[in-house]
């Protein structure tokens, strides 16, 4: 169950273990660092992961498309550290277009990635932590998945599924100390996001400079912005939250 707040030690995670998907993202990385800074044992997963591009504690390499790998996910995360506190479920894909460009494998992948994975790695973690008296999920849902925006139907559908997914748990799972909440970005300054320049041929310094006059409060998201939601929302201090959509936009609306 997450600790209680430790009054600006910095350890609020202290004897506790995290396992953060998407460990090779910008966001992903920013949830790894903030973590084991307050003192987590954080165990890291994501596709394939090169030497000393996350500073985790343990690393898992595998491809959440594979139910089984989703599945024992959790399990193996237990068996290697002893136990699992908090599971962030921050892996995700962008399929751009309108639904007429959209191919079979963009709406596979993403709902193989956006909401099997956890649904997935969710049913497996809650057991383990019931049985410890608690835990907390962390789902990195977006924005766009409350209040859609144009030419992203599939993302937009997928991550809309993550968010309801996440109202559920935390309505069924609050009963055995189980929190289960999201942090709702909009843009974020990360390689996902410059690729999508990229494809569109346009320059992705120009774009995110562009974007950063669009968000009132002067910029678009960093990394670091995110997790330390992810953080809060994982820890004592958010000990009365459940099912909640944290939007973390800097006051831009989706559009």
């Amino acid at each position: 169950m997450a600790a209680l707040s430790t009054n600006g030690s910095g350890q609020r995670f202290a004897g506790q273990t995290a396992l953060v998907t998407g460990a090779g993202g910008g966001i992903g990385g920013a949830i790894i660092a903030r973590l084991k800074a307050e003192g987590a044992c954080v165990v890291a997963t994501d596709l394939s992961l090169r030497d000393g591009q996350t500073d985790a504690d343990h690393v898992i390499t595998g491809d959440l498309i594979d139910p089984a790998f989703a599945d024992g996910l959790p399990s193996a995360v237990q068996k290697m550290t002893g136990r699992l506190d908090i599971l962030c479920n921050n892996a995700g894909i962008i399929a751009r277009g309108e639904i007429t460009q959209a191919s079979d494998d963009d709406l596979r992948r993403s709902l193989a990635i956006n909401v099997e994975a956890p649904f997935r790695l969710s049913r497996s973690a809650i057991p383990i932590m019931a049985a410890q008296g608690g835990g907390a999920i962390v789902n990195t849902a977006s924005c766009w998945g409350l209040q859609p925006g144009p030419s992203h139907p599939i993302y937009v559908m997928t991550k809309a599924a993550l968010a309801s997914l996440t109202q559920c748990l935390g309505r069924d799972h609050a009963h055995q100390g189980i929190r289960v909440n999201a942090v709702c970005p909009n843009e974020v300054n990360t390689a996902m996001l410059r690729s999508g320049f990229e494809i569109r041929g346009l320059d992705p310094q120009a774009g995110i400079a562009a974007l950063n006059q669009s968000v009132p409060l002067g910029r678009i998201a960093e990394p670091e912005d995110i997790a330390d939601v992810v953080a809060f929302l994982a820890s004592d201090d958010a000990r009365y939250m459940v099912g909640a959509l944290l939007e973390v936009n800097g006051g831009k609306p989706v559009g």
